[in-house]
């Protein structure tokens, strides 16, 4: 090496700023079977190399005052480690970092991240415990393109970001460094110089786990160890059968479901005990969390991410959500969740300018921030952050069985003008206003979950009318498994906010959504969007007085659970809680002790397991031949009946709902069949908090026409009321 280029790097050492550790620094051959051991340690005194094979005792000489050290020894020295007396008189010893130079990465490895082909890249970039040449340490990995300098810095060094430099891989932008004696449990950041003067300490991308709020450190993990027991499971889930299963999610923010009396949170393993128990009795198919991934602000509710690969410390160690899903689906739940690739926020230490530039995000502000938020939009368009974040959704998939990945803000990613105001708009390469790219970078998604990961689905909230958002990718479509269905819930939270004897005015509302109900796969969503930021709770939106607001609520539940479309409730809906959720406290449990808040919790536990053992009510949901009107148009007494169809051997179940606060005396609608009909469930009934009125046991068919059927039932209607009735087989 040119001695002016060496003196450089090594003054560059002195300064924290040598971009290329591995010339100056590790053991070098000049000849004749001699090396030269060489090592920067500004704060050593005297600095020795021990011949691990030999036992032979070198002491290195300082060359100068800046801490670099060189000796010049003979032989085998393949296997050598330092001893280092400081400047505090304390000895210690420790393998030379730049003896190990073979990379972890392969140059395939690195080709397929260019590539953004790579969807397993979390097994080797990040922090990873490995053995190199019979010594434990852990090999640190991490894409920076755009650095000088990036160092690895912790507990192991002293957070001194001079000791550890890192070496980069060729043109890949990406550094690597094995560190001979650090472990799990410790606590890593990347020293990043970059252009302009930029330095900045970062978190790990790919880190599994995160210091505790408000600290921000990543933290050397190794996921192994868990023994799983839910073969049966992995094996048995299938996509078809979802579609044609009952699906009845419950929607939970983790760290406000319940709490520790004294106000903190319930780690995976806590809550194993106490909410699968819950959802078993409740009756729900699955269970969907709020974001997981680590995050700095708890008011985010986690979806300003700033670890995509790290479960959140509030929660415990990622073994105790390994045991969570295990549980879960030894239980027969599945488990679902919020995933976020549509912005990240601005912290220093997360992903934002990580290398001094905009290296996830765009640099121009109009494609690369989200001005709503206040975040920024990650680049779909660079193979590189593609590939971070589809072995991002691989890696949640895999490493911790979960279900399915439910994608938050899908609309924001399609449209390039999502959000913004203005006259200057953009425009694709094809003159429209979509975003091709983050078009591409979603059906490149669902190829390759549903490709990679057998049974697991994905889900989108897409609030536009976006067209094929459920349709196969190879067919022009998204590749979503299912979509929530955001124009359901406006329409019918808005007809059911206006008072009952204005209802018939706005008909048209609670009828509309079966114009386009079999136009996707759709999920019917009540989740936590609606019952924040002075939205009210869902018994709150409710019109009328408190007994109204019950017996809407409890009709409105039915109503749900009879439409067509699988189905999602929000943590707290079962409570009739009268306070808008918050992040910051658990459940209004203590509801339960009075009489209209357990009849509401009994009626949606009853009608939970009625609803999954009833085909009619969810084998067709994407299907038209599964629904047909009875009267839809009965505005003057905001009444409504439909039929809901199976297969050929399912008898059909019928719904009927009143939305008037006047009961409908002996109300007749058409059946397809004579015979006798049972009264299944009926929200006004008083085990439920309602009057006691209405139809009970069994109905008698008459041959009497009604809406175009040949026979009909006769019955009173409650006033805001909802059954469900089904023709008896007789014996």
């Amino acid at each position: 090496m040119d001695h002016h280029r060496q003196g450089d790097l090594i003054a560059a050492l002195a300064e924290g700023s040598c971009g290329q550790p591995f010339e100056v620094l590790g053991p070098q051959p000049i000849g004749e079977g001699r090396l030269r051991l060489r090592a920067f340690r500004p704060h050593a005194r005297d600095l020795f190399a021990r011949n691990e094979g030999t036992g032979e005792r070198v002491r290195l000489h300082r060359t100068g005052s800046d801490g670099y050290f060189t000796a010049t020894v003979q032989g085998d020295w393949s296997r050598y480690y330092f001893e280092e007396l400081n400047r505090a008189g304390r000895n210690s010893l420790f393998a030379d970092p730049y003896a190990f130079r073979d990379a972890l990465l392969t140059d395939y490895d690195r080709y397929l991240y260019g590539q953004g082909t790579w969807h397993d890249s979390y097994e080797k970039l990040g922090a990873h415990v490995r053995n190199c040449k019979g010594v434990t340490g852990v090999n640190f990995a991490v894409w920076a393109p755009n650095a000088w300098r990036v160092s690895v810095v912790g507990d192991f060094n002293d957070w001194d970001p001079r000791l550890h430099p890192m070496q980069p891989r060729g043109d890949s932008g990406i550094h690597e460094l094995f560190v001979p004696g650090a472990g799990p449990g410790v606590a890593y950041k990347y020293d990043v110089v970059g252009y302009g003067n930029y330095n900045a300490q970062k978190a790990d991308p790919y880190a599994f786990r995160s210091e505790l709020r408000p600290k921000t450190a990543s933290i050397v993990t190794d996921l192994g160890g868990y023994d799983w027991g839910d073969e049966a499971w992995m094996a048995g889930r299938s996509v078809d059968a979802l579609l044609r299963g009952p699906v009845l999610i419950y929607e939970v923010h983790a760290a406000s479901w319940r709490r520790h009396p004294d106000g903190s949170l319930l780690n995976f393993r806590e809550l194993a005990q106490q909410l699968i128990p819950w959802l078993c009795d409740m009756g729900y198919t699955h269970v969907e969390f709020l974001p997981l991934a680590e995050h700095p602000l708890d008011a985010s509710w986690g979806y300003q991410v700033s670890g995509y690969h790290a479960l959140s410390s509030r929660y415990g160690e990622p073994q105790d959500f390994m045991a969570f899903v295990d549980a879960c689906h030894q239980a027969g739940i599945g488990v679902l969740l919020d995933w976020v690739p549509a912005h990240f926020p601005r912290d220093e230490h997360g992903l934002s300018r990580l290398d001094g530039t905009h290296l996830y995000s765009h640099a121009d502000p109009r494609l690369g921030e989200q001005p709503q938020w206040g975040t920024r939009v990650f680049n779909y368009g660079r193979n590189e952050v593609r590939n971070f974040l589809l072995s991002n959704a691989l890696f949640w998939l895999r490493t911790f069985h979960v279900d399915g990945l439910r994608v938050d803000a899908v609309s924001s990613m399609l449209y390039l003008n999502f959000g913004c105001e203005g006259s200057e708009l953009l425009v694709n390469k094809e003159g429209g206003h979509e975003n091709l790219d983050a078009i591409r970078f979603l059906r490149d998604f669902n190829v390759a979950v549903h490709g990679a990961v057998p049974g697991a689905i994905t889900i989108a909230e897409e609030s536009s009318a976006w067209p094929g958002v459920s349709l196969p990718v190879d067919v022009g479509g998204l590749g979503f498994t299912l979509k929530w269905n955001m124009g359901w819930m406006n329409d019918t939270l808005a007809y059911l906010r206006a008072h009952p004897a204005d209802r018939h005015l706005l008909h048209e509302r609670i009828t509309f959504s079966l114009m386009y109900a079999f136009s996707e796969n759709f999920v019917l969503p009540f989740s936590h969007d609606e019952v924040v930021h002075l939205k009210g709770s869902m018994l709150g939106k409710m019109a009328g007085d408190w007994w109204q607001q019950f017996a809407t609520l409890r009709a409105l539940y039915l109503y749900m659970l009879a439409h067509p479309g699988k189905k999602l409730a929000f943590m707290g809906l079962e409570l009739g809680e009268w306070q808008e959720w918050s992040e910051t406290r658990g459940l209004d449990w203590n509801l339960l002790q009075w009489p209209h808040h357990r009849g509401l919790f009994e009626l949606v536990r009853r009608a939970n397991h009625l609803y999954r053992s009833l085909p009619a009510l969810w084998q067709r949901d994407f299907e038209e031949a599964g629904f047909r009107w009875i009267d839809v148009h009965n505005a003057r007494h905001s009444s409504l009946a439909w039929s809901r169809l199976g297969g050929e051997q399912v008898e059909p179940v019928l719904a009927l709902c009143n939305f008037s606060h006047e009961p409908l005396r002996n109300y007749r609608f058409g059946v397809a069949q004579a015979g006798s009909y049972t009264v299944l469930l009926n929200s006004d009934a008083l085990q439920f908090g309602g009057s006691g009125t209405g139809a009970e046991g069994r109905l008698g068919a008459e041959a009497r026409p009604a809406h175009g059927q040949d026979f009909s039932l006769q019955l009173d209607l409650p006033a805001l009321s909802a059954l469900w009735l089904q023709r008896t087989p007789e014996d």
